[in-house]
Parts: structure tokens; C-alpha cells; sequence
């Protein structure tokens, strides 16, 4: 999908986690990037330019990007003076949500009346509205996995692509979620898929390919999440991953939001993953541990990392601190 970039990020009013869509662009994408505009209670700051649509319209954006992943992916009634503030200063609008745009009378009318465009990438391509075979595919695929939602599966997988691509190794990024879907322009909207077809838009994501090509996918959701669990595991089983890597957040108890529902330990994330994985490719093996330490200091970071890769005898990352190069290290060499 080719997005109308330069953007204004739109904050809205969420806090750190529900602001992923736009950490992650910023990061990945910042020549995507001209400003971002925040409401009142943010918690959140990208470190670009507080701008009015109007004055991000004169720095050169072409859209408002809502850069918010909430739960359920509403719009709420609050946001929409904003968006229709954008279209007035001549912005189109780009959406991650599963609230559509075009759902929003205000915001659809405006966009008609002034020749605006309204961008979903949550809108799945017939392609991916298959059912899924299960039959081995020529290639390798890597898989992130989580212990949780938001804990940085994308940003593994991209490192990962990153650092085989510099080595000269074949490998694309393969995009399954809204952030992912802004930053590479292509991809399949998970979990925007009615759940029949989740397995075959996997394999249609991630196609037969040349014997040293790496497909790194990226994952969505948890098996231990008692909500998204099931997008997790139809991910699973269509990407028949032949190397998984768990992600994990060092400082998270419980499931986020969920406080009820304990993190499980790396030992339990390992079994789990290994165990259904295995449905479609029994030689699949976990290569690596990738964990966000940003809430940890240098010290504790390096101390977590190294105690984590001993107990579990595989190489324990941080994509953003460390990098993950001694993760594909061991893909390279096997």
C-alpha cells in the first residue's frame, strides 16, 4: 500500500502502550515523520515537533497517521474534531484501527466534500481470505513470539531482517500487524481475519521461496493471552516456522491489562510455542530470546540478558540495545 508519507503522527490522549503504532514508525520509518500532535493527558512524547495539522500541512505532510493500537481499535468520539481538522488542512487520513473511517459520518463526509483519501490498513486483500493446506513450503521461515502482547515481536523481527540483509543473506520482513503493515507498505492485517482464513493468509504471506531465503514474520498476540491467544496460534500453524524467537519484556509480572494473568517464565513460552508449532513443521526449533530491558538500567539490562541466554543455553538479545546479532549468528551457520 503506498501511504501518503510525510505524516503527523497522532498521539491522541494514550499512554506508552497503546502508543506502539507510533513508537514503532518513528523508529523504523522517522524520514516518515514530520511532527506529532498530542491531547491533552498523552503520556507519550516521540521527540518530534508539537504541530497543528496546519502547520504539519506547510512542513510538508500529506496525512494525519493515527498512531495509536487500543484495545479492541476504536475511535473514539473525542478524536474526531481532530481528523476533521486534518482534512480541512488538506491531509489525507491513515488508520490502523479496526473502527473504519469511512464508519464515521463526520469524518467520511468531510473527506468526500473536500476530495480527501482515507487509508485502512486494516483492510485485508482477497488474497489472504484463504484456507489454510498445512502443506510444507520450500524456504525458511522465522516466527516471533511473545509472552505477551507488546513486547517487541516486531522490532525482533525487523532487526533480524536488518542484520541478515547486511550479511547478504535473502530475507524479507513479512508484516502482520498495523505498524508493521506502515513501516515495510505491505502486508496481512492479522487479526483484522476472520479466523478461518488466519492459517492460510499465513502461508500466502510467507510463499515458497529458494532454499536459503529467510522469511522473518513477524507474530501477533500470545498463546498465554486469554484474548488474542487464537490469532497467535492460526499465525502459528500457516507460518510453519522452521526458527522461533520469544519475545519478552524483563519487567513485566502479568499479562498486560490483565492482572489476573501471570507472564509465564521463557521455559513455559519455549514448550508451548514448540509444541504447536510442531502441527506444521516438526523440525521447528527456538533460535533465540529477544527482551525490550528499556525499563532496566545498562547494568541490570546486560545482567538479565546474560543470566537469561545461560539458563536457557541459546543466545538472549535486546534488538534495541544489543542487537541480534548473535541470533543470526546461529541462522547463518546452521
Amino acid at each position: 500500500m503506498d501511504f501518503p508519507y510525510p505524516c503527523l503522527m497522532f498521539l491522541a490522549d494514550v499512554d506508552r502502550v497503546s502508543a506502539k503504532t507510533a513508537l514503532g514508525v518513528a523508529y523504523w520509518r522517522p524520514d516518515a515523520c514530520v511532527g506529532q500532535l498530542r491531547l491533552p493527558g498523552c503520556e507519550v512524547d516521540l521527540g518530534l515537533s508539537d504541530m497543528t495539522p496546519g502547520a504539519a500541512k506547510a512542513a510538508g505532510a500529506r496525512s494525519l497517521l493515527i498512531g495509536v493500537a487500543n484495545a479492541g481499535g476504536f475511535i473514539p468520539p473525542r478524536w474526531e474534531a481532530v481528523l476533521i481538522e486534518a482534512l480541512e488542512a488538506g491531509l489525507d487520513l491513515v488508520s490502523g484501527l479496526h473502527t473504519r473511517l469511512a464508519s464515521l459520518p463526520r469524518v467520511r463526509e468531510t473527506a468526500e466534500r473536500l476530495g480527501r483519501r482515507l487509508f485502512e490498513a486494516r483492510e485485508p486483500d482477497p488474497r489472504f481470505i484463504v484456507v489454510g493446506e498445512g502443506v510444507k513450503r520450500d524456504g525458511q521461515r522465522l516466527l516471533t513470539v511473545g509472552t505477551d502482547c507488546a513486547v517487541g515481536k516486531m522490532y525482533a523481527a525487523l532487526a533480524i531482517t536488518k542484520d541478515l540483509k547486511a550479511r547478504g543473506v535473502s530475507a524479507d520482513f513479512r508484516a502482520t500487524g498495523q505498524t508493521g503493515i506502515f513501516i515495510a507498505g505491505s502486508g496481512a492485517p492479522i487479526d483484522a481475519i476472520v479466523s478461518d482464513f488466519v492459517a492460510g493468509a499465513a502461508e500466502v504471506l510467507s510463499p515458497a521461496a529458494h532454499a536459503d531465503h529467510w522469511d522473518v514474520i513477524e507474530g501477533q498476540g500470545s498463546l498465554f493471552h486469554p484474548a488474542y491467544a487464537g490469532v497467535s496460534l492460526g499465525l502459528l500453524h500457516g507460518s510453519q516456522p522452521d526458527a522461533l524467537v520469544v519475545c519478552h519484556d524483563a519487567t513485566r509480572a502479568a499479562i498486560d491489562g490483565l492482572e489476573s494473568f501471570p507472564t509465564p517464565s521463557l521455559a513455559e513460552a519455549i514448550e508451548l510455542n514448540l509444541r504447536h508449532a510442531r502441527l506444521t513443521n516438526p523440525a521447528a526449533r527456538v533460535v533465540g530470546v529477544c527482551v525490550n530491558t528499556s525499563r532496566l538500567s545498562p547494568e541490570a539490562a546486560a545482567d538479565y540478558l546474560r543470566d537469561v541466554a545461560a539458563e536457557l543455553g541459546i543466545p538472549c538479545c535486546d534488538p534495541v540495545r544489543t542487537g541480534v546479532a548473535a541470533i543470526v549468528d546461529g541462522l547463518v551457520a546452521a
